[in-house]
């Protein structure tokens, strides 16, 4: 059985950091693309940055590129997001998720597995 336990969601002042973790049991993550994902009230799940081939390539949304950093630690089976420089429009609930490699893509609909996300509220 998959599962995914995310942490480091909260609440945070404009400008200031959060760092997601999302651990996985039942797969290796290192054999995955995996990826952070977000959705805010009413509206759609959204790609944030995700990890889509094995050779480490990343694609991040426009909106947090330079801000947002994914990375993956094998030997913990976790993938983390480091949010810097926070906005208000960064509030939502943040998902991590893992699909097969080859789609190249950060887009919802790509991924299999998915974690129960962690709420980030940035406000000051």
């Amino acid at each position: 059985q998959v599962q995914f336990v995310e942490s480091g969601g909260g609440l945070e002042q404009p400008g200031g950091s959060l760092r997601l973790s999302c651990t996985a049991s039942g797969l290796t993550l290192d054999n995955y693309a995996v990826g952070w994902f977000r959705q805010a009230p009413g509206q759609e799940r959204e790609g944030v940055s995700c990890i889509v081939n094995s050779d480490g390539s990343t694609h991040s949304a426009d909106s947090v590129t330079g801000r947002f950093t994914i990375s993956r630690d094998s030997a913990k089976n976790t993938v983390y997001l480091q949010m810097d420089s926070l906005k208000p429009e960064d509030t939502a609930r943040y998902f991590c998720a893992a699909g097969m490699y080859g789609s190249g893509w950060c887009h919802p609909s790509a991924y299999d597995y998915w974690g129960q996300g962690t709420y980030v509220t940035v406000s000051s």
